[in-house]
């Protein structure tokens, strides 16, 4: 079941992240992080001029959110529902990136590179952490990035 977060101008704007807060705490208080693994979508309901051209990914107080928000939950992509796109959408609020209309979003390779890096490190370290098992839920976010991790790699992480 997807768990909606929504945004408006106010929060956003006033880097306000209760609505997410309260939504992840209450998760976090539950204790059975898992069984929410794929379920928080934003809806972002940010208003701006008739003819603003740019996507929401663009606009820089959007994203000093989003900053805000990985800086405070850096292991969220795991509760994001992937399958709507959020953890790609997520990725785009944090790198720098263009969009072309026969290929999509284009995100930096560099930035996108340390951040797959930085989040398999930090995803990885809380899922054992949480004793949910990491090495296909690794790989699958880096899929949905266009990377391919080699088994070895998680063999670094079998007795760290």
């Amino acid at each position: 079941m997807t768990t909606k977060i929504a945004l408006n101008n106010d929060c956003i704007n006033t880097l306000d992240l209760s609505p997410a807060t309260t939504v992840i705490e209450n998760i976090l208080e539950e204790g059975a992080i898992a069984s929410h693994e794929q379920q928080i979508q934003f809806e972002l309901n940010y208003e701006r001029e008739e003819n603003d051209p740019r996507e929401l990914s663009e606009i820089p107080e959007v994203r000093l959110w989003f900053i805000r928000l990985d800086a405070r939950y850096p292991w969220l992509p795991f509760l994001l529902n992937w399958k709507e796109g959020e953890f790609v959408r997520y990725t785009s609020m944090l790198l720098p990136h263009q969009f072309s209309s026969k290929e999509g979003i284009q995100y930096n390779p560099e930035a996108l590179e340390i951040f797959l890096m930085h989040k398999l490190f930090i995803l990885t370290d809380w899922l054992k952490q949480q004793g949910i098992p990491f090495q296909s839920r690794i790989q699958s976010m880096a899929k949905l990035l266009g990377y391919e991790l080699d088994d070895a790699l998680f063999d670094m992480f079998a007795n760290k």
